[in-house]
């Protein structure tokens, strides 16, 4: 009972770990959208501007206009590729508290392993999911926020002002790639450790326990 007490402890200090690191994951992936709608936006401006016949407009006069302009354009879509390198940081921070929390929980659970037994590990209740249930969500959450970072990552790092029509298409790739990692495996786990605490408590404060 005292194995598997400290197992319940310590799942309680992953769900408020797991809580902080959602909210932080949440704010971050709401700043990607305008980001990459704002640099889409700037790729399509400056697409324009190399397709613009300038020396057969009045704009020919002035040919260091074009050269200004494209600066201009290229360093405010510098400017918002640091910011996006910014928000990709938040979300290494969260992956690492994830795996931080997961890691923690896995170690004590390797150290009382031979304590709680591999019955007291599998064993369910009518509304209770088993204590390996919630270690395998644990480890389904860290490799969730692993994933989502590795592939903020791998779209910052495709990004190429010599490639602006894929500039453009920012705004659908993040929305597939957000497709792929929707928060439900976050959901399912917390309320798998809600309730496996919730039945742990019940247990230990029942008559004759």
């Amino acid at each position: 009972m005292a194995a598997m007490a400290a197992m319940a402890a310590a799942l309680r200090a992953w769900a408020e770990a797991a809580a902080r690191a959602e909210a932080a994951a949440r704010a971050a992936l709401a700043a990607w959208a305008p980001l990459l709608g704002a640099l889409a936006a700037l790729a399509a401006q400056m697409r324009a501007v190399r397709r613009l016949p300038w020396v057969a407009t009045p704009l020919g006069a002035f040919p260091e206009l074009r050269a200004r302009l494209w600066q201009k354009q290229r360093g405010a879509a510098e400017a918002l590729m640091e910011q996006l390198g910014g928000r990709r940081e938040e979300l290494r921070a969260v992956r690492d508290a994830a795996g931080s929390a997961a890691a923690s929980v896995l170690r004590l659970y390797e150290e009382r392993a031979a304590e709680l037994g591999l019955a007291g590990v599998l064993r369910r209740g009518p509304r209770c999911p088993s204590l390996a249930d919630v270690l395998e969500g644990l480890q389904d959450v860290e490799r969730y926020y692993r994933h989502l970072y590795l592939e903020s990552k791998l779209l910052l790092q495709r990004l190429s002002l010599d490639s602006l029509a894929d500039m453009e298409a920012l705004p659908q790739s993040w929305e597939r790639i957000l497709e792929r990692y929707k928060e439900d495996v976050i959901q399912d786990t917390l309320l798998k450790v809600s309730l496996f605490v919730e039945n742990h408590r019940e247990v230990s404060c029942s008559p004759g326990s």
